[in-house]
């Protein structure tokens, strides 16, 4: 679930920085330290992204962030099996996605180590055996930037997502307040909606969050409600738990060398998305360093660690809070954005 768009056919400016937030950015609007715990974060994604390490390696050095590499034991990339090699055919689209999501986990964490996943394709079946491969590997957070419609078959899925001492961490979706998509909708996976961040100077923050319009939100029909949800109008599952920076209008800067569907220019695109902001909070969670005792409940009993969204709708709801930023809890986009690591 991701969106992108370029620039200036992705050139750097003056700077020698790319277009769109970069990790320096991302840490100023979200009040995060630039070093924290060694983490092991995964990242569970379809098909075979052919130039990870190479253009992880283009990302972090451009962003001031160390090398993550094979040879310095922070970069592994595996199939299904958990083995190294054999990898799955690639796929433009998800390559797309795969890079967008190793930057983004660099970006809040850059001293995470971080375990790419990838599945022999995008069935449910085999995204959930990549998922167990993860945490067999010793993956302590899973970043899961994917969705279907929740269905009857959520059942059958629900053990790989909810591993004890393993918190994953799953997109609440891209098409405003509908369904609920699945992981985000089990109980004690973490799900993370979107948000429009723009620079606010003179104010006390220096940036301003809205809802994303395309911030999935949604009460689940097969999931129940957490004890720890307490929102009125829906009676069972309510999706999203937190939000971060998802709309590709004021989206992270990504960088990617493989062909794209998107007709962009290979080389640094704006990404977006929910795919954007659960990388993102997956990997903050890596950079606190405790996610073997982190759940989906934890930011529900700190919520003074999260920046309340108000303001933006993902949808028509008659301004109710399950599409509208309302003060306190709403749907798209949860208890709020992360303000420091508090709240993990």
């Amino acid at each position: 679930m991701s969106r992108f768009r370029q620039e200036n056919g992705g050139r750097l400016d003056a700077r020698a920085m790319p277009p769109g937030y970069g990790a320096a950015d991302l840490r100023a609007a979200y009040k995060v330290p630039a070093t924290g715990a060694k983490t092991t974060v995964a990242i569970v994604i379809a098909f075979d992204v052919p130039y990870a390490e190479k253009d992880l390696a283009v990302y972090r050095k451009t962003m001031g962030l160390p090398p993550c590499t094979t040879a310095n034991g922070c970069f592994t990339k595996l199939n299904q099996r958990g083995v190294s090699g054999s990898y799955p055919q690639p796929d433009p689209g998800w390559a797309l996605e795969g890079s967008m999501d190793l930057d983004l986990v660099s970006a809040a964490c850059p001293t995470c180590k971080i375990m790419l996943v990838e599945s022999d394709d995008n069935s449910l079946v085999n995204m959930a055996e990549a998922t167990r491969t993860a945490w067999r590997k010793g993956a302590q957070v899973i970043s899961h930037s994917y969705g279907a419609t929740e269905g009857g078959y959520v059942w059958e899925f629900r053990d790989a997502y909810e591993k004890r001492g393993v918190i994953s961490v799953a997109s609440s979706g891209d098409f405003g307040f509908m369904a609920a998509s699945m992981p985000a909708v089990y109980r004690k996976v973490l799900a993370v909606g979107g948000t429009t961040l723009k620079r606010a100077p003179g104010t006390a923050r220096g940036w301003d969050e809205d809802v994303w319009g395309g911030s999935g939100s949604a009460c689940s029909a097969y999931i129940a409600k957490s004890p720890w949800q307490h929102d009125p109008h829906c009676q069972m599952r309510t999706v999203s738990d937190v939000s971060a920076v998802a709309d590709p209008e004021t989206g992270p800067a990504i960088y990617d060398s493989f062909e794209n569907p998107f007709g962009l220019e290979p080389g640094w695109i704006i990404g977006g998305g929910t795919s954007a902001s659960a990388p993102y909070v997956a990997g903050l969670i890596g950079l606190k360093g405790n996610a073997s005792t982190f759940t989906s409940r934890t930011p529900y009993t700190r919520t003074s660690a999260f920046f309340d969204v108000v303001g933006g709708r993902n949808g028509i709801c008659g301004g109710d809070y399950l599409c509208t930023g309302r003060a306190g809890y709403d749907a798209p986009t949860g208890i709020g954005s992360p303000n420091g690591l508090g709240g993990f």
